[in-house]
């Protein structure tokens, strides 16, 4: 197939960018989004020009890394894939289609589809680790933990950090992402100490970072790949009210970073 595509240019966060124009030729269905990209860059390397600059690792849709807007959408699409596990069979000869990184305060524009995401590693950071001694870690399977309990854990330990919540969000919000983080250690007795203090510290690194309010509109579940459910940003709300009125206060100070 043949396609056009139009493709994000901006060579750093402080310039100004722009769609340039590319055709796609004698593209096979059975190409990922990516192999494609791959393609249209040999062609321009071999012109002498400039290649189109987008991150990738895994290309096995585990690292969250290769997140691009494809006509308005991110990964594309096809629901519950990351732009690199969207194959071309998905469009057809002749299509358009608009490529452009993640839009969000938070993540500014290193050059052209990558953006920074730092901002993520610093949410991260900001939870800190539970500074109480408890002696050697016991074996995992000696800690019974109820089912319902390890499968909701198990839910929103999928995230994979890829920002497709972000930049679906109308307001920018990286709240399903942090709740995401929040949840999978809330669900599990070894996240119960500093719970609350943890709950403080990266919310309050969310909005350092410059990333929205939540306000329900719930594209973030609809975009993310792995399906994160918005039943833990309920569940991050809920902790965060029990953090205002005293909970794990006891803690304060412990976890380090974010507030």
């Amino acid at each position: 197939m043949n396609l056009t595509l139009h493709v994000w240019r901006q060579t750093g966060a402080a310039a100004a960018g722009r769609f340039e124009r590319y055709d796609a030729r004698d593209v096979s269905e059975h190409m990922s989004f990516l192999e494609m990209l791959d393609v249209v860059n040999g062609r321009l390397i071999e012109e002498g020009k400039d290649p189109i600059a987008f991150e990738h690792d895994c290309r096995e849709g585990i690292c969250g890394s290769c997140g691009m807007v494809i006509n308005g959408r991110p990964h594309g699409p096809v629901p519950r894939v990351t732009a690199c596990q969207l194959h071309m069979r998905s469009f057809t000869d002749g299509d358009q289609i608009w490529i452009e990184p993640w839009r969000a305060r938070g993540f500014p524009v290193l050059k052209d589809l990558v953006v920074d995401r730092s901002a993520f590693d610093r949410v991260i950071e900001a939870g800190g680790y539970v500074s109480i001694r408890t002696g050697a870690a016991p074996d995992a399977n000696a800690v019974p933990i109820p089912k319902r309990d390890a499968e909701r854990a198990m839910d929103a330990a999928a995230c994979i950090g890829c920002g497709a919540c972000v930049a679906a969000c109308p307001n920018g919000s990286a709240m399903l992402f942090t709740a995401a983080k929040v949840a999978h250690l809330g669900a599990l007795p070894q996240g119960q100490p500093e719970r609350y203090s943890r709950v403080r510290y990266m919310l309050a690194q969310h909005d350092d970072e410059g990333f929205g309010s939540c306000t329900n509109h719930g594209n973030c579940e609809a975009a993310c790949p792995k399906g994160i459910s918005i039943d833990c940003i309920a569940q991050l709300n809920r902790d965060a009210i029990r953090a205002a009125l005293g909970k794990g206060t006891e803690y304060a100070g412990a976890a380090g970073g974010g507030a």
